[in-house]
């Protein structure tokens, strides 16, 4: 979602440091005006999902603003790390509503706007809210993939300035937070299998609640309050056709390509390495699943694919023990059969199809070279 980089970090502060001292015992005049803002999606992988932002705009006062819960910044020690453990802080910011305008108009990417019907007294109590934030510690937050996001943490400022959870989700209730977010890799092949086999059990939960832009953006055009709409109808601010990219790599020939040439090279060697690599990647999932804090990592039965028991069966292997290079292989085997089995009505299922496909061949293929031959008595 979207990160504002810190290119402008001074800017930014210097921004941020006088609107607050500006804004904390502003009083919005009647013709104050604050929205939801909902950003089209893009290419780059901090955008594939869009953005939610609020805006207040109050002519009166000069001033036109858009809050943004989806800062972080890049020059965190250790951020890679912190990153993947889960605990990397993201941070709440403010900036003009022009320069908000001008980068997603760079970035050649849509931007929705649904402004909140509710009192005088909710408006002012909502900018009040917004400001307390980002003038305390609760500026900082710990992202989480779908409870906490700049879409969630919208949604809880808004439900508690209302003082009740009126912002709720209104469609694909019926659907799980994979099969959600599988269409939204589109153009982006090998992120969309990336995604599909790190991510554990918590993503096959039926995604109730609302952790993508659109999705708010679809609510809260079914959300009354009081008896009547809670937002107005959506006016489009800025509008692109999000473009597909095409790359002679990021797509599923070359993932098919590959896989094939290790089913028909019919070679020992490449039979090692194929193996090696599923079982380095299973053992990385293994490591997250403990140390990361991102809940949708763990219980990642996608290690039953990428089983760290292969590593053992390459080892057998290259010391050419044929009794455990058989036996591993056959349990092995049985791993992928579960898998398969359990992984018919998942979002992922074909995607990871040729995989397990080329796995159960060199599984067998495997099995046969190092099966002894029974002896036959005369």
């Amino acid at each position: 979602m979207k990160t504002v980089m810190f290119k402008k970090a001074l800017f930014i502060l210097l921004f941020l440091t006088g609107f607050i001292g500006f804004s904390q015992s502003l009083a919005l005049s009647k013709d104050a005006k604050i929205s939801i803002l909902t950003c089209g999606l893009g290419n780059e992988t901090y955008s594939y999902f869009g953005h939610t932002g609020i805006r207040v705009s109050d002519p009166a006062n000069n001033f036109d603003v858009v809050y943004n819960y989806g800062t972080f910044d890049f020059r965190t020690p250790n951020f890679v790390l912190k990153f993947a453990k889960g605990d990397l802080q993201y941070f709440a910011t403010v900036h003009s509503y022009a320069d908000f305008f001008n980068e997603y108009t760079y970035e050649k990417r849509s931007i929705y706007e649904q402004e909140l019907l509710i009192s005088q007294d909710l408006k002012q109590k909502l900018f009040n809210q917004l400001n307390a934030v980002l003038d305390s510690e609760e500026r900082y937050y710990t992202y989480k993939f779908i409870d906490r996001n700049c879409t969630s943490m919208v949604v809880d400022v808004v439900n508690k300035t209302l003082g009740e959870n009126v912002i709720i989700k209104k469609e694909d209730t019926d659907k799980t937070y994979r099969s959600i977010l599988f269409p939204y890799f589109d153009g982006h092949f090998y992120d969309q299998l990336g995604t599909s086999i790190i991510f554990g059990t918590k993503v096959d939960q039926m995604g109730t609640r609302i952790f993508l832009p659109f999705e708010l953006k679809n609510s809260l055009d079914k959300t009354t309050f009081q008896n009547k709409p809670l937002a107005a109808k959506s006016k489009t601010l800025l509008e692109f056709t999000k473009e597909t990219p095409k790359s002679w790599w990021n797509n599923i020939y070359t993932y098919l390509f590959i896989l094939l040439f290790v089913i028909f090279a019919r070679n020992k060697t490449v039979d090692k390495i194929y193996f090696l690599i599923l079982s380095l990647i299973g053992i990385f999932f293994v490591i997250m699943g403990f140390y990361s804090f991102h809940q949708e990592l763990a219980m990642n039965y996608n290690v039953l694919l990428f089983s760290p028991l292969l590593l053992l069966l390459v080892l057998f292997s290259i010391f050419k023990n044929k009794l455990w290079t058989y036996r591993f292989s056959l349990i092995n085997f049985v791993l992928l059969v579960i898998y398969f089995l359990f992984l018919i009505n998942k979002a992922h299922f074909f995607i990871t199809l040729p995989l397990i496909i080329t796995s159960g061949v060199v599984l067998v293929r495997t099995g046969i070279r190092n099966k002894k031959p029974i002896p036959i008595i005369i």
